[in-house]
């Protein structure tokens, strides 16, 4: 069975253990109607080291997908690529640690809150619906100096 974030922290190394590969883009369980999709396989090349009572994760992760654009919902494609990539997870027994959920959620949290076709970084192009929804802002008319009671005169009216 082929499980390479599961860490046997029995038979690590002292100075740890490298681990890379691809999983599928089903690693990243996404309901099929979710408006993120893996359209990748999750490239890894990880390190992973025991330091006291914390395991260290260290490396590089890259995946891509599909994400809905949140202002003309067309899809567009955004490559995750954490070069630097490192994580800390304490250890509460000398057993097995899994990692997937870890590296799953950190890949995850890495895409934009708010995605938009022109954050797209695989094929950039401008968003259709740019400039359609743009915030009107409202101002108040504007008052003469000394026209009706000041802020601070009404504020101290109520005292």
């Amino acid at each position: 069975m082929h499980r390479p974030f599961f860490i046997d922290l029995r038979s690590l190394p002292e100075n740890g253990k490298d681990i890379s590969g691809q999983e599928l883009p089903a690693f990243f369980a996404l309901d099929p109607k979710d408006s993120i999709q893996a359209i990748s396989p999750l490239k890894y090349d990880l390190h992973v080291e025991k330091d006291g009572s914390d395991l260290l994760i260290s490396g590089r992760l890259e995946a891509t997908f599909s994400l809905e654009c949140g202002a003309c919902l067309e899809r567009f494609d955004y490559r995750v690529e954490l070069e630097d990539y490192s994580s800390e997870i304490e250890i509460a027994k000398d057993d097995t640690i899994n990692l997937t959920d870890t590296i799953r959620e950190d890949t995850l949290l890495a895409l934009p809150s708010y995605p938009r076709c022109e954050d797209g970084n695989v094929r950039p192009h401008q968003c259709p619906a740019e400039g359609r929804f743009e915030p009107v802002l409202e101002t108040a008319p504007d008052e003469p100096q000394g026209a009706g009671l000041g802020v601070w005169e009404a504020l101290n009216k109520l005292n």
